[in-house]
């Protein structure tokens, strides 16, 4: 049965496309994360953080492929900066970070690795379900509620993040549709050989949600 593909182009001077993140540093991948799409979209539709249950169906609901049609080079951000006893740090989960103990000799530190002219291609459709359908996610990408942003607010998009439809029977037929070469990943399917990857979010409780088999070969 042919199906039809949203095909998304990810490019900026900057971006990221955050990996399993320990202690103050932040790492990348070179592809999206279930989840990153999930955020992308969520806020292209104008949904709060409140709105977990909303976000998770939609995560359920994600199929895609992506595929590095330009490859960038990983740029990496360190931040450091002394607090003070009543000083605070900006966090992205709702309480202000905060310095511990009687000394403040130590500064607060952050380390955000970055994707620097890189080019990702996606080609997405949506399990049966409820939420929105494939045509709302073009228009909100086209006529987004909030600014976009490609997995941190400073990567603002080069270009139109929607690039059209795709029609294929499968994932490989779509990202084989782009009529680009380059690396690519999607998930495996039969006796493909694949590999964890830990890129879902439980969106109800802000943690880590699990991992899924993923194949990552070259597109001819």
């Amino acid at each position: 049965m042919t199906l039809r593909w949203l095909h998304l182009r990810l490019t900026a001077p900057l971006m990221a496309f955050g990996g399993v993140s320990i202690d103050h540093v932040g790492p990348t991948r070179d592809f999206p994360s279930t989840s990153a799409l999930t955020g992308l979209f969520a806020n292209a539709l104008g949904w709060r953080r409140e709105d977990g249950a909303a976000h998770q169906a939609l995560q359920d609901r994600l199929v895609f492929g992506a595929l590095i049609a330009r490859e960038g080079r990983v740029l990496t951000d360190n931040q450091n900066a002394k607090l003070g006893g009543n000083d605070r740090g900006w966090t992205t989960w709702g309480r202000p970070d905060e310095r511990a103990g009687a000394t403040y000799d130590s500064p607060h530190r952050r380390r955000r690795d970055y994707l620097a002219d890189h080019e990702c291609r996606v080609v997405l459709r949506l399990l049966p379900g409820d939420g929105p359908d494939l045509d709302r996610l073009a228009a909100v990408l086209d006529r987004p509620a909030r600014p976009l942003f490609i997995g941190r607010k400073p990567c603002l998009p080069a270009a139109p993040l929607f690039a059209g439809w795709i029609e294929a029977d499968d994932v490989q037929g779509a990202l084989l549709g782009l009529a680009t070469p380059g690396r690519a990943l999607w998930p495996m399917a039969g006796d493909d050989p694949g590999s964890d990857l830990p890129d879902l979010r439980n969106w109800v409780t802000g943690l880590h949600g699990g991992s899924r088999r993923v194949c990552e070969r070259m597109i001819p």
